[in-house]
């Protein structure tokens, strides 16, 4: 009870650190779901609902890449990003891009497989009825979506909890650093390594609100679109 009081009282009390940790959170969450979906969604809906040679091994890779340890993730974009790497000139180690490109290279597999795999059971009516109507390949993958929408729905939710839930890759790429790339998983982190148990679960408590503010507002959005 004293952690989520100490939650609540962290919430209200306009603290410039705590908005801008959240701040960095969101903003870092949004562009990553958003890039990861753009990518993922498409490419999902294409694979799920063509037959191609090789199909199966690149089922297999995705979700072999679904499972990828969030550290390996960010060791890769590190090493891409670091000043002997071949992206060094670009100067975006330890800034929100660069733990953006971590987050898209863990959350753009997630999306991509469980798009194909529920366009695979939930569209093949469609699939079915579009290709006797000799729709293109592009038209098909359109409409998958289109008419699945909703139940992709629970597609971007993940990708978006599984962002603003890592902790590993973005503290590699980001640093943590005061004002400019600590987030919500890595203040969380610090704060446990500093003894400050209570204070640390009081930002898990928060993490946890805007979690779910973020999920009601997303749902909330798909059900007054499917009723009008």
């Amino acid at each position: 009870m004293d952690s989520i009081k100490q939650a609540f009282d962290l919430l209200f009390s306009l603290d410039k650190e705590l908005f801008r940790i959240l701040g960095v959170t969101l903003r870092m969450s949004f562009f990553s779901t958003s890039i990861s979906c753009f990518l993922g969604l498409p490419l999902g809906a294409l694979i799920g609902t063509r037959q191609f040679r090789g199909k199966s091994f690149l089922k297999k890779l995705i979700h072999t890449w679904m499972g990828l340890p969030p550290v390996v993730a960010g060791l890769l974009v590190y090493m891409l990003f670091t000043h002997y790497g071949p992206f060094g000139r670009l100067n975006l180690l330890f800034t929100v891009t660069a733990m953006v490109i971590a987050q898209c290279v863990l959350i753009t597999p997630l999306v991509t497989g469980l798009t194909a795999s529920f366009v695979e059971t939930a569209s093949r009516p469609i699939i079915e009825t579009a290709r006797g109507l000799g729709l293109s390949d592009a038209r098909i993958v359109l409409l998958c979506l289109s008419e699945g929408r909703a139940s992709l729905l629970s597609v971007v939710l993940n990708a978006f909890g599984r962002s603003i839930a890592e902790v590993g890759a973005v503290s590699i790429v980001g640093g943590n650093i005061q004002w400019k790339t600590r987030v919500m998983t890595t203040a969380i982190m610090l704060e446990t390594n500093k003894g400050k148990f209570s204070f640390a679960l009081a930002l898990g408590i928060v993490l946890l609100i805007l979690a779910f503010i973020v999920n009601a507002a997303a749902s909330w959005m798909v059900k007054e679109r499917s009723d009008g």
